[in-house]
């Protein structure tokens, strides 16, 4: 898979990998893969968080279209109570509908916003379980990421979603292409492959394990509940937005003290838009010195500004899937395996 149009050098590993095969750990064994979509198969699109409409939807539901696959709206779309995609009952009922449905093969969930973990609890994945299908989103949708790849050991999609699909394709730069078009890959059972740019606050290694996490804040909410993120053995990629650099400390030493960093088998800091400090407030670390601060004793690689998070470069990655991570000081590289 060509990622060319975001990188902006690329770097050959053959050398630094053999250099640092020292370093790989035995990786932990990846979990249960969803069926990937050919020609035919239906995606269903609901949302259990944020209000959209259907109008909004018409350039994602488009675009799928255009990749050979048929679309069906879920009955939250159009529907709205105060910011959420309609009442918890609907929400609820509406996921319910295509986590059962045997004809959708994929849940795009339209937006992100604020609400799945009002609805977590009341849904029932005992027929999912049965036909796993993909479960795709990022942001709010990090809590459905967590619960099912902790308690299902079932693989989802960390992606954009319906309204991040650009109103007319044609006039969209390449990086908005390159990231939706991502999606169709993980989704086809493309293998996934980014390489991007070394950066003087990485720590070099190479490790495998399986992929998991999302959005930070989202993270910290789920600990002590039964959606909380496992990390042991794994990968972890974090990203936010609208945070300042205190709360962030803070969810990063929620992180340390929970035991999530000490047992990981690589970090990566994906893109956080950060709230400046109030006048006077002023914090006094960047987010690179509250990162190093809680990874300092632990020897795992870790990289920052890798393309994922509330921005454009936003690229699909595979929750729940091995994958192998290169830091040298020639670049970064993450390879599906």
């Amino acid at each position: 898979m060509n990622r060319k149009h975001f990188l902006s050098s690329l770097f050959t590993a053959g050398a630094s990998l053999n250099a640092l095969a020292g370093s790989i750990h035995n990786p932990e064994p990846s979990m249960h893969i969803p069926p990937y979509l050919k020609p035919g198969d239906m995606v269903g699109i609901t949302s259990p968080a944020g209000s959209i409409t259907a109008t909004e939807l018409q350039p994602a539901i488009k675009q799928i279209e255009r990749w050979g696959l048929k679309v069906r709206l879920g009955d939250t779309i159009g529907r709205k109570d105060f910011s959420f995609g309609g009442t918890d009952a609907e929400r609820t009922a509406d996921f319910q509908q295509m986590l059962d449905n045997p004809a959708i093969k994929a849940i795009l969930c339209a937006r992100g916003g604020y609400g799945s973990v009002r609805i977590i609890d009341q849904l029932n994945f005992s027929k999912f379980l049965t036909r796993p299908k993909w479960i795709i989103g990022f942001s709010d949708i990090t809590v459905l990421h967590c619960h099912v790849n902790s308690n299902y050991k079932i693989a989802t999609i960390h992606s954009k979603m319906c309204n991040s699909f650009p109103e007319d394709w044609n006039k969209a730069d390449t990086l908005q292409q390159d990231t939706i078009l991502s999606i169709k890959d993980a989704l086809t059972g493309v293998k996934m492959r980014y390489k991007v740019n070394p950066h003087e606050k990485n720590r070099n290694g190479i490790s495998e394990g399986t992929l998991t996490g999302g959005n930070l804040k989202t993270i910290e909410t789920l600990t002590g509940s039964k959606s909380e993120i496992k990390t042991a053995g794994k990968i972890l990629f974090i990203e936010d937005t609208g945070e300042y650099l205190y709360s962030i400390d803070r969810m990063f030493w929620n992180l340390k003290r929970s035991g999530k960093l000490s047992q990981l088998k690589a970090l990566i800091i994906g893109g956080f838009r950060i709230k400046p400090d109030d006048p006077g407030e002023e914090f006094g670390r960047t987010l690179y010195d509250i990162v190093w601060e809680k990874v300092k004793t632990y020897n795992y690689p870790v990289c920052f500004d890798f393309p994922v998070g509330h921005q454009k470069n936003n690229y699909a990655l595979k929750c729940g899937v091995l994958h192998r991570l290169s830091v040298t000081s020639n670049g970064v590289e993450l390879v599906e395996i």
